[in-house]
């Protein structure tokens, strides 16, 4: 880190209150500038493109274990390229094509969990419930660390041996095609939701004042995550009561 940005850019807990209150401003606007950036390339990709195409698509990634891992690996490569430009300090354009480029590669992960709950489950709502239910908990638990301040950073250690495990076992499935319950989708949950703690504390703790778009990236992938395994626990649930 350089003196320039330690000393121009000083850690949000030790800048200024209008400092503080701008960096959380637009680390959170461009939270939520990525979630409808995220809606409209979900809506786009589904106004654009035709069931059957999905379909053939569909059928190229998932032909073999070995495709559907190739996929994955470009996936997860894509989205570390992604954090890697968005929180560095060399240039704010390359910053916000990060964060860009992590909202495309999401947008393209939950294709084939919208393919489902819009085409395959017997409720035209469930996606807009899952999206509510989304926000509700994210703002529940956002609203608990600006109110008790408390700084979750301990919980960084946890989440990456958790990440690492939860990485493995993806893996594991792809590789030997076991399903992954919908035990797996609650503990996800409930790891999605550390995170935005976690996140959310570094927003006030830890993030420099000029570091929003790399602040808005990290929140934007622990809403994205906490959205999709509670989508897919509600398609499970959806499946069952069929």
């Amino acid at each position: 880190m350089s003196a320039y940005y330690e000393l121009d850019y000083p850690v949000a807990a030790r800048a200024e209150s209008s400092a503080r209150a701008a960096f959380i401003r637009r680390t959170y606007a461009h939270l939520a500038g990525a979630v409808l950036a995220f809606v409209g390339l979900e809506t786009a990709l589904f106004s654009l493109v035709s069931h059957q195409d999905f379909q053939q698509f569909f059928a190229t990634a998932f032909r073999s274990p070995i495709t559907l891992l190739i996929f994955f690996l470009i996936f997860v490569g894509a989205g570390a390229v992604a954090r890697m430009f968005a929180h560095t300090s060399s240039s704010p354009a390359i910053q916000y094509l990060g964060l860009a480029l992590y909202v495309a590669v999401q947008a393209v992960i939950f294709v084939p969990l919208l393919y489902i709950a819009k085409f395959y489950v017997n409720d035209p709502n469930l996606i807009a419930q899952a999206g509510i239910m989304t926000l509700c908990v994210f703002g529940g638990l956002t609203i608990t660390v600006l109110v008790t301040g408390k700084d979750f950073s301990f919980l960084g250690p946890i989440l990456c041996i958790a990440g690492f495990m939860v990485f493995g076992v993806i893996i594991a499935a792809i590789l030997f095609g076991f399903t992954l319950g919908l035990g797996f989708s609650f503990l996800m949950v409930g790891i999605a939701s550390a995170y935005i703690l976690y996140d959310t504390s570094n927003v006030l703790h830890h993030y420099r004042t000029d570091q929003h778009v790399g602040a808005a990236l990290e929140l934007f992938a622990s809403l994205a995550l906490l959205f999709y395994y509670i989508l897919r626990i509600l398609i499970a649930l959806s499946s069952n009561r069929d």
